[in-house]
């Protein structure tokens, strides 16, 4: 499923969903940082129960980021992480468990759809290193003026997969973080830490979704526990509703397209490494002062309230004089197992079925139509009703003529 397509459906369709966070930053005294104190009440007005991260979505940003310049060698990224780390909890301030969720040995489909994408990686790297070296030479021989290189070596991030060595010095590292928080964070006192490494196999959000259908099936579950999920993915976004946990929320960086990126050659704003004529950098204040500061600000939390998008679902999905009882639990699970033919990690959307063109409210519009027909759900309990489904994609046939139609009106 294409992320942004759909987040930016989602958030004009749904616009309650989506809050911004209140982030308290660390304050400076007599040129001493003081840490922010966890353990008093959330800023945001809400206190959370349990945090999950699923940490490859912290891991690549932190290691190579693309809107400021990565870090020199491991140590930097390790203290990046935690950095990143630690500023989720001062958000989120969980008070019962924190669990971090590495991907493991994936699944066989995933393995082979990451294997041409890493080869992909590895080539485009390559290309563009020996790029980079050609423009370099040529401003160079024209006079022009480039720092000079820093001699290090690319960071492959397809040694961000199991059974590497940067993996296990990664969970060595987070093992010794979490240690130093519980023993010195006062935030973090009585709370449960559960690290499930790359060792384990599993992507991570599967991880931490098999946990929580777990804790659901424990006899001393609490349904009130309050859960936040940090990710980008908007396959968490379905993962989450699917739980069917009456307070959950997804916590993201705010997503802004075309964010600035340094170019590679000269570390100045505005221009891409092709397009780079090596001119000298502009003073930045009076003395230079502000020289080693970043143009671009630390990117802003967002929170998804998934309890309102089930409000909002619940309101949507209703319908008058059905021949069943109306669950809305099980409209729910409908409504997610639909968004599947508009494409996932996995599934390739349906051609004429695309987020911008909206697919999605057709869908909807089809099967509250078709529902007294098929007499029930299309899913139960996680098996899909084949018979039903195939009656919503006999009338998704009938309207596809008119969609490629004015797919290719718009065009011309």
């Amino acid at each position: 499923m294409g992320v942004p397509a759909f987040f930016r459906w989602l958030s004009r369709k749904y616009p309650s969903i989506i809050v911004n966070c209140v982030e308290e930053k660390p304050k400076e005294c007599n040129g001493v940082k003081i840490p922010v104190d966890a353990s008093k009440p959330n800023p945001n007005d809400v206190e959370f129960d349990n945090l999950y991260l699923d940490m490859n979505g912290i891991i690549h940003p932190c290691t190579h980021p693309e809107d400021k310049p990565a870090p020199k060698n491991e140590d930097e990224m390790m203290v990046a992480i935690f950095e990143y780390i630690d500023r989720l909890f001062n958000i989120v301030r969980p008070r019962r468990l924190l669990y971090m969720a590495i991907d493991g040995v994936a699944p066989r489909a995933k393995m082979n759809q990451q294997r041409s994408r890493r080869f992909r990686a590895s080539k485009e790297g390559m290309e563009a290193a020996v790029e980079k070296q050609r423009v370099r030479e040529e401003i160079l021989a024209k006079g022009g003026f480039l720092p000079p290189e820093e001699i290090k070596e690319r960071f492959d991030s397809n040694c961000i997969t199991p059974g590497t060595e940067f993996m296990d010095n990664l969970a060595k590292c987070l093992r010794y973080y979490i240690a130093d928080r519980l023993n010195n964070d006062p935030g973090w006192k009585n709370l449960t830490v559960i690290l499930s490494d790359a060792s384990a196999p599993g992507e991570g959000e599967h991880k931490i979704m098999d946990y929580i259908r777990r804790q659901r099936a424990q006899p001393n579950h609490d349904p009130n526990t309050h859960h936040c999920l940090c990710g980008a993915d908007a396959d968490l976004i379905m993962l989450g509703l699917a739980t069917h946990e009456p307070n959950f929320t997804i916590i993201r960086e705010e997503f802004k397209p075309n964010k600035p990126k340094p170019c590679g050659l000269c570390n100045q704003f505005g221009h891409e490494v092709k397009d780079c004529e090596g001119l000298p950098r502009e003073k930045k204040g009076k003395h230079d002062e502000l020289a080693d500061s970043l143009p671009c600000a630390e990117g802003e939390f967002i929170f998804l309230r998934l309890n309102v998008l089930r409000e909002y679902l619940e309101r949507e999905l209703t319908m008058a004089s059905l021949p069943f009882t109306f669950d809305v639990e099980r409209s729910i699970d409908d409504w997610v197992f639909m968004c599947f033919f508009v494409g996932n990690d996995f599934l390739p959307h349906l051609p004429s079925l695309e987020i911008r063109e909206g697919a999605i409210d057709r869908l909807v519009n089809i099967y509250k139509n078709v529902v007294h027909k098929t007499g029930g759900y299309l899913t139960e309990s996680g098996y899909v009703n084949l018979q039903r489904v195939q009656m919503i994609m006999l009338a998704v046939g009938e309207v596809e003529d008119s969609i490629f139609k004015k797919r290719k009106d718009d065009e011309d």
